[in-house]
C-alpha cells in the first residue's frame, strides 16, 4: 500500500516516470478527453432511467414527455451556471467549493457532506439492484455476495489510478449511449412501419392521443410527473468534478455544459417519446415489463427482457462507478479544506484520494447491510432523508452562481469563457422553478415524507457546520488578545532568567 504524503499548494506529490502531472491539489491529470467526454454523455443517463420512466408514463401518460422537458430545462440552466464556474474555477470539489468561495465556509461544508451523503446511500442501491440482476443469471451465488463483488471490483478500480476509473466509465457509458441511440433509431423507424420484420403496426404518432387524449390525467398530472422523473437527472453535474483531473479542464467543462442540451433531447425526451409512440400509454405491459422492454416485445426483438437487463446493469455497474468516484472526490476536497478528517484530503502516488475512497465505500457497505437486514427502517430512512438532496444541490448551484460571477469578473474576467444566459434573470427564474418543486414535494403524499427527512438532515448539517464557524471566530478572536499574556510572560521569564 502506498504512503499518504500531504500534498502541497505547490503541487504536492512528485510525479513518478510515465504518470500524469499531479495538479496542484495533488490529484493527477489523468482523464483523456474521450474519458470525459463519454462521462458528460453517459452521465445523464442513470438507471433510473431504464427502470423508473413506466411509474412516470402510468402516471401522467403522454403528458409526462412535459414532465421530462420542464426538469430537462431545469438541469440545462444548472449546468450553464455550474459550468460557467467550472471552467473558470475547476475544482475536485466542484459546487461545494464555490460555494465555500461565494457564501461562506457553512454552505460549502453543508452541501458538500449532504451530497456525499447522497452518492454513499445511491451506492448501496445500485449494488443491490445489480445483485439482482446478477444472481438472476446465476442463482448459486446469493445476492448479498453479488453486491460484494460489484463493490469490491469497482473499489479496486477506483484505488488503482483515476485513468482506469476513467477507462471503465468510458466503457460503460459507452454501452448505455449505444443502446439508447439504437432503441431510438429502431424505434422510431417501427413507428413509421419501415422496420423489416417489425410486429408494430406502425401508428405513427397516433398513440399520444388515442388513449384519453395527451392530458389524460389532466395537465396537473404534468406535475405529478416531474416529481416522478427529477432525481433520474442527478448525475450530470459529475464531469464538474472530473474535469479537474483532465489535462484541459476548461474545454472539457465548456464542451460538456455545450452538449447537455441534445443529450436530454435525445436520451431522456426521445426514448420516452419512442416507447409512448410505440404502445398506448395505458398498455398493460409496459408497468408489467417495463416501459423499454415493453417497446421491444412491440417491435419483436428476441428476447427484449434479457437484452434489457444487459442494459440496466450496465448504467447500474456505472452509476455505482461514478457515484464512488463522486463521493470519495467530494470527501477529498473537504479534506483539503478542513472540513473532514485530514486523511481525506491526502493522496497516493499515483494521485488517488485513498481514505475518501476507502471511507466512502464503507459507508456504502454499511447501507447496502442496511438493505438487507432492515429494509422497511433503517435503508428507508437512509434513501428518503437523501432523497431532496439533488433539488437542494441545485439550489445551492443557483445561489453561489448569483454571487461567484462578480467575483470572477473581478479576479480573472479572461476565464468566464462560458457564461449563463440572460444573467441574474434566469438564475432566478431557475430558483423560483426549484422552490416550487420542494413546495410542490410537500403537498403529495408520496413525495412528502422525503422533502421532511432530507430537510432534517440539511438542517443537522448546517447546524454543525455553524457552530465549527462560530467556534473558530471565537478562537481566531481570543488568539490576539493571548498573544500580548505570552510575550508579557516570556519577558518576565527572561527577567528571571537574569
Amino acid at each position: 500500500m502506498s504512503s499518504l504524503p500531504s500534498p502541497t499548494k505547490e503541487g504536492g506529490i512528485p510525479s513518478e516516470p510515465g504518470n500524469p502531472q499531479p495538479s496542484s491539489d495533488g490529484l493527477h491529470a489523468g482523464l483523456k478527453n474521450r474519458h470525459l467526454s463519454m462521462i458528460a454523455i453517459g452521465g445523464v443517463i442513470g438507471a433510473g432511467l431504464f427502470v423508473g420512466s413506466a411509474s412516470g408514463i402510468a402516471a401522467a401518460g403522454p403528458a409526462i414527455l412535459l414532465s421530462y422537458a420542464l426538469v430537462g430545462l431545469m438541469v440545462v440552466l444548472v449546468m450553464r451556471m455550474l459550468g460557467e464556474m467550472a471552467a473558470a474555477r475547476p475544482s475536485s470539489g466542484s459546487f461545494s467549493s464555490y460555494a465555500d468561495q461565494a457564501l461562506g465556509r457553512w454552505a460549502g461544508f453543508s452541501i458538500g457532506w449532504l451530497y456525499w451523503f447522497f452518492w454513499v446511500v445511491v451506492l448501496a442501491v445500485e449494488a443491490t439492484a445489480g445483485a439482482q440482476i446478477l444472481e438472476g443469471w446465476i442463482p448459486a451465488v446469493p445476492q448479498w455476495a453479488w453486491a460484494l463483488i460489484v463493490m469490491v471490483v469497482l473499489t479496486a478500480t477506483n484505488l488503482v489510478s483515476v485513468s482506469s476509473f476513467g477507462e471503465f466509465e468510458f466503457w460503460f457509458a459507452g454501452i448505455k449511449v449505444v443502446a439508447i441511440g439504437g432503441f431510438v433509431v429502431v424505434g422510431l423507424l417501427a413507428v413509421f412501419g419501415v422496420l423489416p420484420g417489425s410486429d408494430n403496426p406502425g401508428a405513427g404518432f397516433g398513440h399520444l392521443t388515442d388513449a384519453g387524449g395527451f392530458f389524460p390525467k389532466g395537465p396537473g398530472a404534468i406535475l405529478t410527473g416531474v416529481l416522478m422523473v427529477v432525481f433520474s437527472f442527478m448525475g450530470s453535474e459529475i464531469v464538474t468534478l472530473a474535469a479537474g483531473e483532465s489535462s484541459n479542464p476548461q474545454r472539457a467543462v465548456a464542451k460538456a455544459t455545450n452538449s447537455v442540451i441534445w443529450r436530454i433531447a435525445v436520451f431522456y425526451l426521445g426514448s420516452v417519446f419512442v416507447v409512448l409512440t410505440l404502445l398506448p400509454w395505458n398498455d398493460a405491459s409496459i408497468t408489467k415489463d417495463g416501459s423499454y422492454v415493453a417497446a421491444l416485445n412491440s417491435i419483436g426483438i428476441p428476447h427484449a427482457g434479457q437484452v434489457m437487463n444487459v442494459i440496466v446493469l450496465t448504467a447500474v455497474l456505472s452509476c455505482l462507478n461514478s457515484g464512488l468516484y463522486t463521493a470519495s472526490r467530494m470527501a477529498f476536497s473537504l479534506g483539503q479544506r478542513g472540513d473532514a478528517p485530514r486523511a481525506f484530503g491526502q493522496v497516493t502516488r499515483r494521485g488517488v484520494p485513498q481514505a475518501a475512497i476507502l471511507s466512502s465505500v464503507l459507508f456504502g457497505f454499511v447501507a447496502v447491510f442496511f438493505n438487507y437486514q432492515w429494509p422497511d427502517t433503517v435503508f428507508a430512512f437512509l434513501l428518503n432523508s437523501s432523497g431532496a438532496v439533488a433539488l437542494f444541490v441545485w439550489l445551492v448551484i443557483c445561489f453561489t452562481q448569483l454571487r461567484m460571477r462578480g467575483i470572477i469578473l473581478r479576479e480573472s474576467p479572461e476565464k468566464l469563457v462560458v457564461r449563463m444566459w440572460l444573467f441574474p434573470y434566469l438564475t432566478w427564474a431557475t430558483i423560483a422553478m426549484i422552490s416550487f418543486v420542494l413546495v410542490y414535494m410537500l403537498t403529495d403524499d408520496d413525495a412528502r415524507e422525503q422533502v421532511l427527512l432530507s430537510l432534517l438532515v440539511a438542517a443537522v448539517v448546517v447546524a454543525i457546520a455553524l457552530v465549527r464557524d462560530f467556534r473558530e471566530r471565537g478562537a481566531k478572536a481570543a488568539a490576539p488578545a493571548a498573544e500580548p499574556d505570552a510575550a508579557r510572560d516570556e519577558a518576565r521569564d527572561e527577567t528571571v532568567r537574569r
